[in-house]
C-alpha cells in the first residue's frame, strides 16, 4: 500500500504544487561544417561559467527573433542565417535578481554566424569563444545542454 501512495504522490499529487518552468530562448551560434564546425560561448555575467548566450522571450519578438537578439546582445553576432525551428531544449536553474532560484527550460535556435561585431551592448561583461561541439559540451554545466551540443 505504501508503494502504492508514494507512485500517487509522485505522479499526481507532488506536480500539483510545482511551479511549471520558466521559458527562456537560446542561440547555438555557429559557423564551419563537418569536422570543421565550431560553436560560439559566452560568459554568464554572474558566475563567469560558459553558456550559450540566451535570454527570455521579447514583446513583439517570436522565440528565434528573441534569440537573435539575445546572440547579438550577448556575443555580438550582427550577421548570421537564423534556423526559426528549435533543435532542442535544455534545463537549468537561474539565479535570480531577488535571491531566489527558478527552474528554466531554454529552446534552443541554430544561428550560422556570418559576422561577429566587436563593440556589442555586453562586450565588457562577457568573454566569448570559439570551440568544438564537443569541446562545448565539456565546458557548459548543463547536462541536456552538454548532449545537445554533441548531437549537433
Amino acid at each position: 500500500m505504501s508503494s502504492l501512495f508514494k507512485q500517487a504522490w509522485e505522479e499526481v499529487v507532488s506536480p500539483m504544487f510545482k511551479r511549471p518552468n520558466r521559458l527562456q530562448v537560446a542561440a547555438l551560434c555557429y559557423r564551419g561544417t563537418g569536422d570543421d564546425k565550431e560553436v560560439l560561448l559566452v560568459t554568464s555575467r554572474g558566475t563567469g561559467r560558459w553558456i550559450l548566450p540566451k535570454g527570455w522571450p521579447m514583446d513583439g519578438k517570436n522565440a528565434a527573433e528573441a534569440a537573435r537578439e539575445e546572440a547579438w546582445e550577448e556575443a555580438g553576432v550582427c550577421e548570421g542565417q537564423l534556423d526559426r525551428a528549435p533543435i532542442g531544449e535544455y534545463f537549468y536553474d537561474k539565479e535570480l535578481d531577488t535571491g531566489g532560484v527558478a527552474r528554466c527550460s531554454a529552446s534552443v535556435y541554430p544561428l550560422k554566424v556570418e559576422k561577429l561585431a566587436e563593440e556589442f551592448p555586453e562586450a565588457d561583461e562577457r568573454t566569448r569563444k570559439w570551440v568544438s561541439p564537443e569541446e562545448a559540451a565539456e565546458m557548459v554545466d548543463e547536462k541536456d545542454l552538454s548532449q545537445l551540443l554533441r548531437d549537433f
